[in-house]
């Protein structure tokens, strides 16, 4: 008898026609995994299995658009969800009406954050306060006729491989000796399912996955910190006993918990990878070769997505594994990605009205720390004397401890992308808004960048923001919190100044300003478009004697105008 165990996570909701959907389960053995919903729409596919477990991602057709169904999950003709004593509401599948009816007719509502360690265990003090994602659950729960999210957007860390719970730790000492490497960190396929699990199985997060749709990417924690920071820092991570098995089971965890989820029906009917892995009773040695040639050749792979909803254009980029670290001509980009992505941003202009870059890593950053990274990088590139002198030695190592890798440390595609950014907000068909929507920071803000009065092809006519929301649960040390706030600051510009002409770095081709912010704490943002207007909502996680609650921390306009 087959049991559940992990999930429901229901994943892709139809937007063109608004007749099907995806839904993710794990199961403990092999089995047919069968979704019903009220409405008479259902789906139904064979387990597949990867190193003992056994997972299915079931395409659910014939939904009614239009419409909010409760569904049901049958392991093997039987019902494992919802559980009979389940105390929450149904869970349900909404789809929108068909985009040949006006689906911009609708608001369309993009909750998003990233940094997220799992929730400890009931009765167990949560030492960084209550987690923003479990909140908002608990909230949907308790009132059933609460307008939820359309989508979540979750950018990176959705796990933390490399900094585990005392509980992992504990699992993990059950298995391995502690004091050999790589220590208290996963090392293999097994415990990134745990890993899974831990975050996943908090009944609040557990029911909110199996009724909101989700849209996810990694960032570096997934794998380790710093993941792919510069090539020599992959030398290094190469040279050790631990990492081959690290990166081919973090890729390979990645691609069955979080990627597969983020593809159409269509996409993955003609994914070749995922016809391989269910062509035999057992994937393992097909994925981890993919997993394997995906870390040594990146340019072979895409992790990167589009996604539409009515009006509302969403990409969603890889900026970690498909860098291109060599120091002389380094890119958060490969050549093929960064087609991929301007193709994507720039096709069929007038079909939307809102353009989101989802990116894990900020686009721009205070002032201070943007040009700081642009600075070592320089630094890196042997500006100051030469590739192998003390100055680039030394900007290696500060980018390693200071973690000074985000788009402003590859300056080349900092650029492409601001200029992406333009061209997509520009011309006739301009979208009301270009949202860049990053995480990583462990902190809230919104910045708005101004181009100069001569820029060639003119201002951007759309408004561009770059919108950041982390941590959804972690915490940021008090000095880190000043540094950001002083990273805005007059003086902090001026020294990010001094930074650039040292390490002659040019002028940058815009200019930013802090519009809202930063923000500390355990929190969620929420875009809600509909047509061309656009508002903004942040909310934070505090806790409170009758237990945490989501505290509305800002609530804007963006574009008020229809």
């Amino acid at each position: 008898m087959a049991r559940l165990r992990l999930g429901p996570l229901l994943r892709y909701v139809d937007w063109e026609a608004g007749s099907s959907a995806t839904v993710w389960v794990e199961a403990d053995r092999p089995t047919t995994a069968e979704v019903r919903c009220a409405d008479g729409a259902s789906g139904s596919s064979p387990t597949f299995a990867v190193a003992g477990h056994h997972y299915a991602l079931v395409v659910v057709t014939g939904l009614t658009p239009d419409s909010t169904t409760a569904y049901e999950v049958r392991l093997g003709g039987r019902r494992v969800w919802p559980p009979e004593d389940s105390r929450f509401p149904a869970c349900t599948i909404t789809t929108p009406p068909p985009a040949s009816d006006g689906a911009a007719a609708r608001p369309v509502r993009i909750t998003f954050g990233s940094c997220r360690w799992a929730a400890p265990p009931t009765g167990e003090r949560d030492t960084v306060g209550p987690d923003a994602l479990g909140t908002l659950a608990a909230r949907l729960a308790a009132d059933p006729a609460a307008v939820r999210p359309d989508v979540l957007l979750l950018l990176g860390d959705q796990v933390y491989a490399d900094e585990t719970s005392k509980a992992t730790r504990r699992r993990l000492a059950r298995r391995r000796d502690l004091k050999e490497p790589p220590g208290a960190e996963v090392a293999d396929y097994e415990e990134y399912t745990h890993l899974y699990d831990e975050s996943w199985r908090d009944p609040e997060v557990r029911w909110l996955l199996s009724t909101v749709p989700s849209c996810m990417i990694f960032d570096d924690h997934d794998v380790v910190d710093d993941w792919n920071t510069s090539a020599a820092w992959v030398a290094d991570a190469r040279a050790t006993s631990w990492w081959h098995e690290r990166i081919v089971s973090g890729l390979a965890s990645y691609w069955v918990y979080q990627h597969l989820g983020n593809l159409s029906p269509a996409a993955l009917a003609a994914d070749p990878l995922y016809a391989a892995v269910r062509a035999v009773p057992d994937g393992t040695e097909v994925l981890r070769r993919f997993a394997a040639e995906a870390d040594l050749e990146p340019t072979r792979t895409r992790w990167s997505y589009g996604r539409v909803f009515g009006r509302v254009r969403l990409l969603m980029v890889d900026s970690r594994a498909a860098r291109v670290l060599d120091e002389e001509r380094r890119s958060m980009l490969d050549a093929e990605e960064a087609r991929w992505v301007r193709e994507a941003a720039l096709a069929d202009p007038g079909s939307y009205d809102h353009l989101l870059i989802g990116t894990s890593l900020p686009w721009l950053l205070p002032p201070l720390v943007h040009d700081a990274e642009e600075w070592d990088a320089a630094l890196c590139r042997g500006e100051r004397g030469g590739t192998g002198g003390r100055w680039a030695r030394f900007g290696e190592r500060l980018r390693r401890r200071s973690d000074l890798e985000h788009w402003a440390a590859f300056p080349s595609s900092f650029r492409q992308l601001t200029e992406l950014i333009r061209e997509s907000g520009s011309g006739p068909h301009a979208p009301a808004t270009v949202c860049v929507l990053s995480g990583d920071v462990h902190h809230a803000y919104i910045a708005e960048p101004a181009w100069p009065d001569d820029v060639p092809g003119g201002a951007p006519g759309a408004r561009v923001l770059q919108l950041t929301c982390s941590p959804v649960h972690n915490s940021i040390p008090g000095p880190l919190r000043a540094g950001f706030r002083f990273g805005w600051s007059r003086a902090g510009r001026c020294l990010g100044r001094m930074l650039a002409r040292h390490g002659r770095t040019g002028p940058s081709p815009i200019r930013w300003r802090k519009t809202g912010g930063p923000w500390f704490g355990n929190q969620l943002m929420t875009l809600t478009l509909h047509g061309r207007k656009a508002a903004l909502t942040l909310v934070q996680a505090k806790a409170q004697a009758k237990g945490a609650q989501l505290e509305t921390v800002l609530d804007r306009s963006l574009i008020a105008d229809a």
